[in-house]
């Protein structure tokens, strides 16, 4: 590959935020050798910022040095460079030294979301979960239009089993991002997973409303939603109790019966076909019988 095809490349990388560690180690290492840098202009530090941490990544922790160091050079207390070291120590320290770097950074300013944010991932990863949950919510308290922040506080609820702070923490993200389907879809499916599922059932019908429409294939989140409506409407036909079990005070759905048979039709439609003239979903028979199955 010559120059300017990497160049190129890693270009469309940055502007798609796409961290492809290896290509993109191999291609900025051809720009390096070729000693072009001086001809990027205000590119070059965009491109070492990506090379150091493709090379982080992947393991050629002499040539991120080298871009650290060029860019301490030209951006000397740059919070991005900052940020960047603190990664790059990660590497090689011990989390207990690269959490201490970052204390020092938040001391000199509260307010940079990515040393934040690199803290709560070594709690995270080292197994302190509620240091983790501790940092997180003060972050969020203090930047709480991040998205990413609510998710990701969401997840660490759930992947310890406590499904409804994983649901408050969802609906902060809806609050955020209305217009999102597959945020409505995650809310769904966590209050499935919670046991509320008359608002399981209103958020995967919220699902089918923002995404069904006139295509020849339904979106995936209209059909996961129509797959997990028919988990709830069967689960609520076999113990009316589920039905007014809902501790978000969600009403429960009239005409339960008829809302299966819709689940049904739909997902028979789905999967009658993988879209492609003649051609055969895979699974159809397995997804037949169950919707089949009383």
């Amino acid at each position: 590959m010559n120059v300017q095809s990497a160049l190129d490349q890693l270009a469309t990388y940055r502007a798609q935020n796409t961290r492809i560690s290896q290509d993109i180690f191999e291609k900025g290492a051809l720009i390096l050798q070729k000693n072009v840098l001086h001809k990027m202009g205000d590119e070059s530090w965009s491109f070492l910022e990506q090379l150091a941490l493709a090379a982080i990544d992947v393991g050629r922790l002499e040539v991120s040095d080298q871009c650290l160091r060029t860019l301490n050079d030209k951006f000397p207390g740059s919070p991005r460079v900052e940020c960047l070291t603190g990664i790059r120590m990660e590497a090689t320290e011990t989390p207990e030294v690269a959490l201490k770097y970052y204390a020092e950074l938040l001391e000199a300013d509260p307010t940079n979301a990515a040393i934040w944010k690199r803290r709560i991932s070594i709690f995270r990863r080292t197994g302190k979960i509620d240091k983790a949950v501790h940092e997180l919510s003060q972050y969020l308290d203090t930047f709480y239009t991040d998205v990413e922040g609510w998710l990701e506080l969401s997840d660490i609820y759930a992947t310890c089993n406590q499904y409804e702070y994983s649901l408050q923490s969802l609906m902060h993200v809806l609050l955020l991002a209305p217009q999102n389907p597959f945020y409505v879809l995650q809310v769904a499916e966590t209050a499935y997973t919670a046991g509320d599922l008359p608002l399981s059932i209103k958020m995967f019908l919220t699902v089918v409303d923002m995404t069904d429409g006139d295509d020849c294939e339904p979106p995936v989140e209209s059909t996961a939603a129509w797959d997990y409506r028919a988990c709830c409407t069967r689960r609520m036909a076999r113990d009316a109790r589920l039905a007014t079990n809902s501790p978000s005070n969600t009403p429960p759905p009239k005409n339960v019966e008829i809302l299966d048979e819709l689940a049904t039709e739909r997902l028979r439609v789905v999967y009658s076909s993988s879209g492609e003239r003649g051609g055969i979903a895979k699974g159809r028979e397995e997804v037949f019988a169950w919707v089949a199955s009383p």
